[in-house]
């Protein structure tokens, strides 16, 4: 099935510091596409993969699980560790976590993390029907587009296929229970009006990791995809400034393959 347009994975060759950034559950690399340039112009060798199941259509995406998408960060992670001397790892909402369990697993491997709405959990009456329902009913609706700024559209899919929400609820809580692993300095940056993932999942997030050096931001003027609504720049520039912060010199200027 080919990938929609403006969905496709990222890359670009810059410098000795490397970024990977992991899009969120039935989005694609589309949402975290500026913040990806942003750090690419800056010098940053950027790694932006499409998730398994993720870009095309839903029926593709109901095939796969969470070993499937973390698989797919963890590989793009381990081929940025060849090529840079530091890393860091970000991600959008469930990109989140898939971020904050490759730092519980790679330790000194990632230098910091870099979070925008991260989930945590799936929330509401029918996550704890996900088990039986998923076996009678295929899909529910989708969660894509929750942007305050007007005209900004995030490209993901119109139905959640209940198969991926029930491993993705798996995956929150395996990744809730290694949240003490992650030791790196944290950046945690989040929506005052997040219409999808609720406040509690960061404060949950910020209360299990064992991280000391931890900043926390509060966006005022977006929703959940943050990356593209009002507070984008400054989501960039926080996060240019954290990745400065803690590596020395951000390389030059590279090459960039994808869409």
């Amino acid at each position: 099935m080919p990938v929609l347009p403006g969905a496709e994975p990222y890359r670009h060759e810059g410098g000795e510091v490397g970024v990977l950034l992991c899009h969120g559950f039935t989005g694609s690399p589309q949402s975290l596409r500026p913040w990806a340039e942003f750090l690419a112009e800056r010098g940053l060798t950027v790694s932006l993969p499409l998730l398994p199941g993720h870009g095309t259509r839903w029926e593709d995406m109901a095939l796969t699980g969470w070993q499937d998408w973390y698989a797919e960060v963890d590989r793009a992670l381990r081929t940025l560790r060849d090529r840079c001397e530091r890393v860091f790892v970000a991600g959008l909402s469930m990109g989140g976590a898939l971020a904050l369990r490759l730092a519980a697993k790679h330790g000194e491997d990632v230098a910091g993390v870099l979070v925008v709405n991260p989930a945590n959990k799936v929330h509401g009456l029918s996550a704890y029907t996900l088990p039986v329902s998923r076996h009678f009913v295929r899909t529910t609706k989708g969660i894509a587009s929750d942007i305050a700024k007007e005209g900004a559209v995030e490209l993901g899919y119109d139905r959640v296929p209940l198969h991926a929400a029930h491993s993705l609820r798996n995956f929150f809580r395996l990744v809730d229970g290694e949240l003490p692993q992650v030791t790196q300095p944290l950046l945690l940056l989040r929506s005052a009006h997040d219409h999808v993932v609720p406040p509690v999942d960061s404060a949950r997030i910020l209360s299990r990791v064992s991280s000391t050096d931890v900043t926390e931001i509060v966006l005022e003027q977006s929703c959940h995809v943050a990356t593209l609504d009002h507070d984008a720049d400054r989501i960039f520039e926080e996060s240019l400034g954290f990745i400065d912060r803690l590596a020395t010199g951000v390389g030059k200027e590279g090459t960039t393959t994808g869409g």
